[in-house]
């Protein structure tokens, strides 16, 4: 009999403990109204309407915020859009979720290359290498993205770095 209160208190957490892993979903599955607003952004970023894209990737991520698709999207919304150090912290939130996504390690590369970034570009590409095993189209392209971004980055630093007339120079010139 004195045991009766304690064993219907057990039996009642357990019931709750159990209910409640029953009605969790799997990681891995994305709410369909997530989908649903990622779709709209979808069709917003076609159209060309860059912020109402935003908006409704914002909006899937709220939804869900597993939705890596999502980050990934709108990091290349940002990038779209010049914000390049932005776009970077939207792939980082898709690779938080799966480390080897190679969409978002590909974004992230392209945002640091636009960002004048080579080096860390290069880090990123060779993560990228460790992860795909076989030939990857991605990476040669990257690769091809990195080296004419360092060309540039060289031939303009070496106009920079060229001596600049004297003023007895400019002053002899007509």
């Amino acid at each position: 009999m004195r045991f009766t209160p304690a064993t219907l208190a057990c039996a009642a957490v357990l019931t709750m403990v159990s209910s409640v892993g029953i009605s969790q979903r799997p990681d891995s599955q994305i709410s369909p109204l997530s989908l649903s607003w990622q779709a709209k952004g979808a069709a917003a970023r076609a159209a060309g309407d860059l912020q109402a894209a935003t908006d409704a990737y914002e909006t899937a991520l709220v939804v869900d915020p597993r939705n890596r698709a999502a980050f990934i999207a709108l990091g290349d919304v940002a990038r779209e859009q010049g914000l390049q150090g932005k776009a970077v912290r939207y792939y980082r939130g898709a690779l938080m979720l799966e480390p080897s996504d190679m969409d978002a390690l590909g974004g992230t590369v392209r945002a640091l290359v636009e960002r004048g970034a080579v080096a860390n570009a290069k880090e990123n590409l060779s993560k990228m290498k460790t992860l795909c095993r076989g030939e990857c189209p991605q990476i040669a392209e990257l690769g091809g993205l990195i080296e004419r971004k360092a060309t540039a980055q060289a031939a303009l630093s070496a106009t920079d770095a060229a001596p600049a007339p004297s003023p007895e120079k400019l002053a002899q010139q007509p």
